[in-house]
């Protein structure tokens, strides 16, 4: 087979199982290792030249690494130090520990233990981080312990791949190369940390000066193949010079234009190394020793859940904090897989032991998720405090909205609903927060906020919030997913309430009205119309004609403001707009002709008049269907010019 049908062989495979991979709602790496275990030696054999695919996978390992870099910051590691050298540290090394006293006890070696240790000891960042923003859980206490394990880990990855090659020499030279290794690698990184700094800036902005998009992409690649490369000559690894390589552009204000540019190719090209892991895989052997694969899957699971949490209630976590800890990081993660293939190819274990590894490794990802939505009926199951913990945040909540009548909820109190209390307060609204990060909690209430610890996608928080007696309730975080669940309970809680949803765009305008809200708001069309109204006033275009214009895109994408209710301090302002949409209401009180007919029956269409909603009985019906029959005291909102509202209005009111 040559390059080419490589290639293609590749590409198509690994297309088609990503997309059945992401239809299944499973990790894009799962549908990797699946090409490659039936493309492999020991499937369909369809690739002949396994080793320029394995030579060109490594790169990804450099590129994963360098992104890594990319995310290393020194602040964000001097914030989180208690978590990431205390708890992460402590977990890599228990695991590491335990896994090698094992091997022992079933006569494997030292080396081999420790190696397997490693591999046992990652947790996958990119499932966890994404479940985490998900659920809104990135500010939990079990969230950021969360984080700090994952950080560390991905620290520990460099370490192992310069100790796992040596573990093939004597004790005494391992020991001297080491040692040399570790010298080594305090130079390198000396010299270009220090050094590195300063260059690596000053050459970026003078790449940046030829505002070519070619130019910085060669750059980024220079830089991240020259420090790998330097690292390997110094006798390290390649991964080594390219986590350097990101921690060096980490510190520029060129970081995120980077990671973006850089993703593509670290994504293709781990794509294609967990195709060569996959290809690693021999289902025959596993399937002939499917019963010790899932007892290794067992011990896994159940040997880091107990590092985790044990360590995390040791270092004093809430009893339902350490078991949601142990149970999101029970699960195996990518680093495991990259460092399992250092053991393949130095053979420290038998075959049999890392293909039952590596197939328990897989599983541990596909139950990754189901054991994260488990977690919290698990933790209020096995952990008595939770429920008082539970109750209090609870109790919070239900004492703030208390003495509230028609107030409004607003779920998330960043920046967005920050500006809307704001509102709120200024119209003497009354209204209760939601918000799960505590250290903004803790400072907006003490700062008079109403606001108050919870997590809006409960049913059990939005009962304490007073969800009965609100009168709206505003999602002000841009996630469709999070805000389809909200607007689940509050449609089963109560039916007739508005909701209000913030989105980035209108992508997901459709959905979410389907889903039941009142009205969708996206940032980015909001943005786009600030932006023209402000330069179409300043090039001299007259405001009244701007504001007409603003109204009018308003209208095509949201139901409630199409149009205005016309008072008498509106017409001085709307002298050249007096064929605008407007709203007019109208009561149909005993003896009005609409009663008893239908919307059908009065022919508003024909008039370009619209029934936006009609209210009965303190209840708002959104465009009404024509089989709506009117009843005494409905209050009919019509849409309409000025000549055709008055018409509608004669024929509601006497026929």
């Amino acid at each position: 087979m040559n390059t080419l049908q490589l290639s293609l062989l590749l590409l198509g495979a690994s297309v088609l199982a990503v997309i059945a991979f992401r239809r299944l709602n499973l990790p894009p790496l799962l549908g990797y290792l699946f090409v490659g275990t039936v493309i492999g030696p020991h499937a369909l054999n369809l690739m002949a030249n396994a080793d320029g695919a394995a030579h060109l996978a490594e790169f990804g390992v450099v590129f994963l690494m360098f992104s890594i870099g990319l995310e290393f910051s020194l602040a964000k590691l001097y914030a989180m130090k208690r978590i990431v050298f205390g708890l992460g540290c402590l977990q890599v090394v228990v695991t590491l520990a335990s896994t090698a006293v094992l091997c022992l006890f079933f006569d494997l070696p030292w080396q081999g233990g420790v190696a397997l240790g490693g591999v046992l000891a990652m947790s996958s960042t990119a499932v966890l981080t994404k479940l985490l923003t998900e659920r809104m859980e990135l500010d939990s206490k079990h969230g950021r312990e969360i984080i700090g394990v994952l950080l560390f880990q991905d620290l520990a990855v460099v370490p192992l791949l310069i100790l796992i090659p040596s573990f093939g020499q004597s004790p005494e030279k391992m020991a001297m190369t080491l040692a040399v290794a570790a010298l080594k690698a305090f130079v390198v990184l000396s010299l270009v940390l220090y050094v590195g700094q300063r260059l690596v800036r000053r050459w970026f902005y003078i790449v940046a000066r030829g505002k070519s998009a070619e130019l910085f992409m060669l750059n980024v690649l220079l830089i991240t193949l020259a420090l790998a490369y330097l690292t390997e000559v110094a006798g390290l690894s390649l991964a080594l010079g390219a986590f350097v390589a990101g921690m060096l552009i980490s510190e520029t204000e060129y970081r995120y234009q980077v990671e973006e540019d850089i993703k593509p190719f670290r994504d293709v090209l781990m794509g294609l190394f967990f195709v060569t892991i996959g290809m690693l895989l021999d289902m025959s052997l596993v399937l002939a020793n499917l019963a010790l694969v899932l007892a290794v899957l067992a011990g896994l699971l159940l040997l880091k859940f107990v590092i985790a949490g044990g360590l995390s209630r040791l270092l004093g976590s809430p009893p339902g904090t350490a078991i949601r800890t142990g149970l999101w990081l029970c699960a195996g993660g990518e680093f495991g897989f990259v460092l399992l293939a250092d053991i393949k190819r130095f053979d420290f274990v038998p075959s049999l032991v890392a293909q039952v590894v590596l197939a328990a490794l897989v599983l541990s990802m596909l139950l990754a998720p189901l054991i994260v939505h488990y977690s919290d009926r698990i933790a209020l199951r096995f952990a008595s405090s939770e429920w008082l913990l539970r109750s209090m945040e609870l109790t919070t909540i239900f004492a703030q909205a208390m003495g509230t009548e028609k107030h409004a909820i607003i779920c998330g109190f960043g920046r967005s609903g920050q500006t809307l209390a704001r509102f709120m307060a200024q119209e003497q609204v009354s209204h209760v927060a939601l918000d799960l990060d505590p250290e903004r909690v803790r400072e907006a209430a003490a700062a008079g906020e109403s606001v108050v610890f919870g997590d809006a996608s409960r049913r059990e928080t939005l009962v304490a919030a007073g969800v009965m007696r609100a009168s709206v309730l505003i999602v002000t975080f841009a996630d469709a997913r999070a805000a389809e669940r909200v607007l689940h309970l509050v449609h089963e809680l109560k039916p007739d309430m508005p909701v209000v949803v913030r989105t980035y765009d209108d992508a997901d305008m459709e959905r979410l009205r389907a889903a039941g809200a009142a009205e969708v708001v996206p940032e980015s069309l909001e943005a786009s119309m600030m932006l023209a109204s402000h330069a179409l006033v300043l090039i001299g275009v007259p405001i009244n004609r701007v504001l007409r214009r603003v109204r009018e895109m308003r209208a095509g994408r949201y139901q409630l403001l199409r149009g205005f209710f016309h008072g008498q301090s509106d017409r001085e302002e709307d002298v050249h707009d007096t064929e605008a949409q407007r709203l007019h209401s109208v009561m149909l009180n005993a003896g009005a002709y609409a009663i008893g007919h239908t919307l059908a029956e009065i022919g508003c269409g024909e008039l370009d008049v619209v029934v936006s909603a009609v209210r009965r009985r303190n209840i708002r019906a959104l465009e009404p269907s024509d089989e709506l029959r009117f009843q005494q005291g409905d209050v009919v909102v019509l849409l309409g010019r000025p000549d055709g509202l008055a018409v509608v209005e004669e024929r509601l009111l006497k026929g």
